[in-house]
């Protein structure tokens, strides 16, 4: 998208909140790591849909600094619980400060260590409502089987950076092939429902049925 347009796009949405722009601010300042950060568009997305889906309880794959776990968190019922997959303290201890600074950080169970060893530990019930992967791309079908196990007949699943910034199209190393490989997947997948949003850098958008 035109930068203008997307300025427009960013601009007529709900803003991210005084906490928000500080972990934004925060992670900025790792250099460029902070690519790996959702952005404010695409988490001011991921809160409504958490909330119209009425969800109690989520899983993500890839925390990074806590951005989109602080926007899942938000949208959760009252009751509801977001268990964080990650490898990094480093990275995840940014989140735990603003999760905190937030009041919801009684609401994220952070588990460090590799994601598909945490995940195949799970039981598959009770299921969660819904899912987001951002992590790393060549993993992306493993975790994927993984949620199917776990996520409800009607739930959903979030998986990001489905675009590679275009590179998809004609993908010239290990991520990018892996994450083309990964659409054709679900496109070919008679166990979900799929449609692919060009939000950030795309968001594939999954009803398990």
């Amino acid at each position: 998208m035109d930068p203008a347009l997307n300025a427009y796009v960013v601009s007529h949405g709900t803003p991210p909140d005084e906490i928000q722009q500080a972990l934004i601010t925060e992670t900025a300042a790792l250099g460029g790591a902070s690519s790996m950060q959702i952005a404010p568009e695409q988490g001011a997305f991921m809160t409504m849909l958490t909330r119209l889906l009425g969800v109690t309880r989520a899983i993500e794959v890839g925390t990074f600094t806590g951005y989109s776990a602080l926007c899942i968190a938000r949208g959760l019922a009252d009751d509801g619980e977001l268990v964080c997959c990650d490898i990094s303290e480093e990275w995840t201890s940014i989140g735990r400060r603003h999760w905190k600074a937030a009041g919801i950080d009684d609401k994220i169970d952070l588990r460090i260590g590799p994601a598909l060893e945490t995940l195949a530990a799970m039981p598959s019930t009770p299921p969660f409502d819904l899912g987001f992967i951002d992590a790393d791309k060549t993993n992306y079908a493993g975790y994927y089987e993984e949620f199917l196990r776990i996520i409800r007949p009607g739930g959903v699943i979030l998986v990001d950076n489905v675009l590679w910034s275009g590179r998809v199209l004609e993908p010239d190393e290990a991520d990018g092939s892996a994450i083309a490989a990964f659409n054709d997947l679900v496109r070919d997948d008679e166990r979900v429902d799929a449609v692919m949003l060009p939000i950030a850098d795309g968001l594939s958008m999954l009803r398990v049925r």
